[in-house]
């Protein structure tokens, strides 16, 4: 009585089976589908934020390069402002040594925040911002054994596309002049006569003569404060 009980308990087991729509079953399927595609998520999530919490503790070491990503992530965040600390920014990607060591701190943001570093620059900044920012990047040697590129070929060059980035900085629909990437340029280069060899390539490059373009973009109070920082360093 017992196994012919269990029989006909097994076969009915097998007759709700077989009654299953086609419309059931493939809402079954969807649901193991979902629970299973949750539970990964889940765990990436977990192993994410292990990731990052890690990468976390390396941000207290100074000029290390999750520092770097971090001061990064604080220029795009501002304190809170609208907008981009650019000048904390521009100085951030000046402190990185070499662009093999940049293209760590990209792995690192990416660790830190689970998002593009040049993907949240263009996000933030203005198309003139993100060139000049780049720049920054370009005139680095590859590694810290590489030779310093010469200064005709790689950092004047930079200098001078820094330049006219500045110049052609949009506020909407209008004309601007970014004054504090000017600024900064003008005080990274070292000497009067490095100044003239920037005009010298800034010329070569959009043939535009570089103090008439500095007249044209500065007021004339912003001008000549901006050439004491040139006329104050040594000659050569």
């Amino acid at each position: 009585m017992n196994y012919g009980y269990n029989d006909g308990y097994q076969t009915g087991i097998v007759q709700v089976d077989q009654g299953f729509t086609l419309k059931e079953k493939i809402q079954y399927s969807l649901l193991g589908v979902i629970v299973v595609g949750g539970a990964f998520l889940i765990g990436r999530n977990i192993v994410r934020k292990a990731v990052a919490k890690n990468e976390q503790k390396k941000t207290l070491e100074e000029g290390s390069v999750p520092t770097y990503a971090k001061q990064i992530k604080m220029a795009f965040h501002n304190d809170g402002w609208p907008g981009t600390n650019k000048d904390a920014l521009r100085q951030a990607l000046r402190d990185i040594p070499t662009k093999s060591e940049f293209r760590k701190v990209m792995a690192s943001y990416q660790r830190l925040y689970n998002s593009s570093l040049l993907g949240d620059m263009q996000k933030d900044l203005k198309s003139s911002e993100y060139d000049e920012m780049l720049y920054i990047v370009s005139s680095k040697p590859e590694t810290s054994n590489s030779k310093q590129q010469s200064l005709t070929t790689g950092q004047l060059q930079s200098w001078a596309k820094r330049l006219k980035a500045a110049f052609d900085i949009t506020y909407g629909p209008f004309p601007g002049t970014d004054e504090q990437a000017i600024k900064a340029v003008f005080l990274e280069i070292p000497t009067q006569e490095v100044f003239d060899q920037v005009g010298v390539v800034y010329k070569s490059i959009y043939g535009n003569d570089l103090i008439t373009d500095l007249k044209s973009e500065l007021e004339f109070w912003e001008y000549d404060p901006m050439m004491k920082i040139i006329s104050s360093k040594p000659k050569n």
